[in-house]
């Protein structure tokens, strides 16, 4: 006990604990025996999963002059639910409105101040201690001081440890189980149908469509034009019909909200290259020579365009697929046309895989090319409420409501 008094949590001083926080994050980085692992370099820069969100905080434990633990935290604005709005409420209570509108209802999105946890570290020999425990909760008062009434992480399903800890301690509950899928940048380019045709938007076409479309979705951010004008990200692509529009101009937002085409899809590309890389680990020799081996041959006979395994037994760089949606019967055709593009910007930018995260009941998931082997079948989201003291609006305690379709992932927090 007197050992544990003498932990203090204290902010993360850049100046003077760079070097203890990348010695945890070292001692940590320890997957299981025998089981392929994947390992973050953050390249100097402890905070730089957090440091584009509106507000954030990075926590050290120290005990006298060692750091034995972290934890990072950040604050924004998201969907929790959705309402119909004021003028449908109306006609529904009127007869003569009701018949003088054809409009459909129109759902807007009920927001929420959210706050995220990410990178909770501490020490293998200092663990037991109640140091991870007392992290959360001095990053919790952090979120509730700046007005945040739920709390979520993520964590992977089979890491009992750290269920235990914010289920049995921390009274967070089992909320979301969305899906990872991840697929190697191969040596060639991936062709893609010539019966589609893809649109670079600009910024502020991106954000009317994803605000138009996609702001009743969990999780979205309402920030949104803050990440698409953010200089990680690298531009939002729109697959239509070839033939809808002309394929050398973008006939503008307005164009195609009036007329859309009949299936359509989007996704955002996330620049991860630049604030960390990874590591594959764990692999048996046998794995890797057959790697090898697949390279070898794709560079003999390209050809063949063969699925060569990319090097990612060194450190490599990944994009994040973000704000993937789409409508219509062709959409998932169209998601799988914006994923071959995607993969030869990663290709040119000399990126080793792309990623993205979806809900595991997202039905466009089957456009996305991924491997299992690489891929996490189903991660695990946390919450809890922070207080009890604000109004529960229009979707009462968001912590038990069922899933919905699809969520928005913010690929600040990835």
């Amino acid at each position: 006990m007197a050992e544990e008094r003498m932990i203090v949590v204290r902010e993360f001083d850049p100046s003077r604990d760079r070097v203890g926080v990348e010695e945890v994050e070292r001692r940590c980085e320890v997957g299981p025996s025998g089981k392929l692992s994947l390992f973050t370099d953050l390249l100097g820069d402890p905070i730089c999963r957090v440091r584009h969100s509106p507000a954030f905080l990075m926590l050290v434990a120290e005990l006298g002059e060692e750091i034995v633990g972290m934890i990072r935290g950040c604050i924004k604005t998201v969907t929790c639910g959705k309402k119909l709005s004021r003028h449908v409420k109306i006609a529904a209570t009127s007869t003569t409105a009701t018949t003088n509108n054809n409009d459909p209802p129109k759902p807007l999105p009920v927001y929420t101040k959210l706050a995220y946890i990410l990178g909770l570290r501490v020490s293998p020999s200092h663990r037991r201690m109640g140091i991870g425990l007392k992290l959360v909760r001095t990053m919790e008062d952090w979120f509730r001081e700046n007005g945040a009434e739920y709390s979520y992480l993520a964590t992977e399903n089979d890491n009992h440890a750290s269920v235990k800890l914010f289920t049995d301690k921390c009274g967070y509950s089992k909320f979301r189980t969305p899906s990872i899928l991840v697929n190697p940048v191969f040596a060639h380019r991936l062709a893609v149908s010539k019966r589609i045709t893809i649109f670079q938007l600009a910024p502020h076409d991106a954000e009317l469509l994803y605000r138009s479309r996609f702001s009743t979705i969990e999780f979205f951010p309402r920030d949104i034009d803050s990440v698409l004008n953010n200089k990680l990200s690298l531009g939002t692509f729109l697959a239509v019909p070839r033939g809808k529009y002309k394929s050398d101009s973008w006939p503008g937002f307005d164009k195609f909200l009036s007329d859309p085409p009949d299936s359509w899809a989007v996704l955002s590309v996330w620049n991860c290259k630049d604030v960390f890389t990874l590591e594959v680990r764990g692999v048996s020799i046998v794995k890797r020579a057959f790697a090898k081996t697949t390279r070898m041959v794709d560079k003999a006979l390209p050809f063949l365009r063969l699925p060569s395994v990319p090097e990612v037994f060194r450190p490599f760089g990944l994009h994040f697929l973000y704000g993937l949606g789409g409508e219509g019967p062709r959409a998932v055709k169209m998601v799988k046309a914006l994923c071959a593009h995607a993969h030869n910007l990663a290709k040119e930018r000399g990126c080793g895989v792309v990623a993205t995260e979806v809900s595991s009941r997202e039905r466009l998931k089957l456009g996305i090319p991924h491997w299992k082997m690489l891929s996490c079948a189903e991660d695990l989201w946390c919450i809890k409420r922070l207080g009890e003291d604000y109004s529960d609006g229009f979707i009462g305690d968001w912590t038990k409501s069922p899933p919905g379709v699809a969520i928005f992932v913010d690929p600040r927090e990835f």
